[in-house]
């Protein structure tokens, strides 16, 4: 362990923290030009959260202590995962072996479950519908999500997603392989999940039909910038893994010069770029779901990670 390794390490965090906010006004400004609109700027999630944090915080009379460590469990756990992934560099950091791709998972699932408990705790109508509705999504998500990881593993022969980067580095034959192109297509459906991009979901806090708008519902001030926060770093981490382990697993620092860190930001901004204007296309071209649709991109993601499995298998 060197000081240039802590310091890389320190980077990769603040890069999430800093760099998430950025991201979402990014993929709003997309939204807003597809359609046509004007629209906020891009630093427009950074005003937000400034003006949540100087607000009241407002607490309701049923809400017990899982509504006051909601925020700060899902805030804490998507700063734990970009210790374990290849943000900057593809090579492991100080602390990148105390976890793998599944354990950064759950990581970011019990970062959702507690904002779940948090939604029931207040005992408000639209937040138990809000928690109600997301831990239908969930049934199908997680599974699809830790199948999506065991393609992987089998993939690489590894669950530490540095390997999986440089092997399909070194291997193109591999990476334009089937079983990978299977585990792409089932880890897109899951960010379009995760981030609620899905056209069963609502981004706002006045329509009936939103799942992670009512789950915070009851929140206020800082609390509420917290948990917007966290949301924004978790679509931050799911963009990372996406591209910088799946998609494009190329443009990383090697050796952990200032110049190479620098050149592998920039690259990382181009990546999320791409990736960002076809999920806000996707979001966009699609018509309105009834909730109930909710379990067909699921299940088209849990059959294409299956394929990936047999894939590796038959391979």
């Amino acid at each position: 362990m060197t000081a240039r390794d802590i310091l890389l390490q320190i980077a990769q965090v603040l890069t999430t923290l800093l760099l998430a906010p950025l991201l979402q006004g990014v993929i709003l400004q997309f939204q807003e030009r597809v359609q046509r609109s004007q629209g906020p700027g891009i630093f427009q999630p950074y005003r937000d959260l400034w003006k949540l944090f100087h607000k009241q915080i407002v607490v309701p009379d049923t809400a017990s202590w899982l509504y006051w460590s909601a925020p700060i469990v899902a805030f804490t756990t998507t700063l734990t995962v970009p210790i374990l992934i290849p943000v900057l560099t593809n090579f492991p950091l100080p602390l990148s072996n105390m976890g793998d791709i599944l354990g950064g998972g759950l990581i970011l699932t019990l970062g959702s479950f507690m904002i779940t408990l948090a939604g029931l705790d207040t005992r408000s109508a639209y937040g138990g519908i809000g928690s109600s509705r997301s831990v239908m999504v969930t049934i199908l998500a997680e599974p699809t999500l830790i199948l999506v990881f065991v393609g992987i593993t089998l993939l690489a022969k590894s669950m530490l997603p540095f390997v999986v980067n440089h092997l399909l580095v070194a291997q193109p034959w591999i990476y334009w392989g089937p079983t990978h192109l299977f585990l792409v297509a089932a880890f897109f459906v899951l960010i379009l999940v995760e981030t609620d991009r899905l056209p069963i979901h609502s981004s706002t806090h006045i329509e009936v039909y939103m799942i992670e708008e009512a789950r915070i519902l009851e929140y206020s001030g800082p609390m509420l910038a917290i948990l917007r926060w966290a949301s924004m770093m978790k679509q931050f981490i799911l963009y990372t893994i996406f591209c910088n382990v799946l998609l494009f697993p190329w443009a990383l620092s090697v050796q952990g010069t200032a110049i190479g860190v620098i050149g592998s930001l920039g690259a990382l901004a181009i990546k999320f770029l791409m990736v960002a204007c076809v999920v806000v296309l996707v979001e966009t071209v699609q018509s309105r779901l009834r909730f109930y649709r909710y379990q067909e991109p699921l299940a088209a993601s849990f059959m294409l990670a299956i394929l990936a499995i047999v894939g590796t298998q038959l391979s």
